[in-house]
């Protein structure tokens, strides 16, 4: 799993992030603009009817080019973005909603989360279809034991390796999907819990 999926296309011009090295692709600058203008909108209270959550900005991409702005400054500083707004959006539940249906919420989440991570190792995730790819198994589940001791205190994780952790891929290997919703709710977990 890549921080943020990309796809190749043709280069632009700005400068709100250092661009990518000679050689490699970097984040299509005009989306990057673009999409960071809506978060700074919605950050200000100006969003709209189509304001930034922090769970979209988990979520969002943007297409590789030549001459794109670096990856990794984008994609640190729309992480710490989602930061910022997940915790807003908790202290807007609490006060809405109360603490204990925060807490409920949270523990909907460890739920589903130890649902998942106590199947037995290599049948944690739907199999990708006989000619397709998927997720590495084994990465996965390796990397889902390390969720298990986050889960029962024994070993600390945090959200930038949750977001960073790549895996290969194999004939067969685990629906890419069912993993990267595993990953978004273990993201909510860390946020959470700070």
């Amino acid at each position: 799993m890549s921080a943020r999926r990309a796809r190749a296309e043709a280069p632009e011009t700005s400068t709100a992030f250092p661009i990518a090295p000679r050689g490699e692709q970097g984040y299509r600058r005009a989306d990057v603009d673009t999409f960071l203008g809506r978060a700074r909108a919605t950050y200000e209270g100006a969003g709209g009817e189509d304001p930034v959550t922090a769970s979209e900005l988990r979520r969002t991409s943007f297409p590789l080019v030549k001459a794109g702005y670096s990856a990794r400054f984008v994609d640190a500083a729309v992480d710490r973005l989602e930061e910022i707004f997940f915790e807003r959006e908790r202290r807007a539940f609490v006060q809405e909603h109360g603490m204990g249906e925060w807490e409920t919420e949270v523990r909907a989440i460890v739920a589903d989360v130890r649902g998942r991570i106590t199947r037995p190792r290599g049948k944690r995730f739907r199999r990708r279809g006989l000619f397709a790819t998927g997720y590495k198994r084994s990465q996965v589940d390796a990397f889902v034991d390390r969720i298990t001791g986050l889960l029962d205190g024994s070993a600390p994780l945090s959200t930038g390796e949750v977001r960073e952790v790549m895996f290969h891929s194999e004939w067969r290997g685990y629906d890419e999907d069912q993993v990267d919703a595993l990953l978004d709710s273990v993201v909510e977990l860390v946020l959470a819990s700070r």
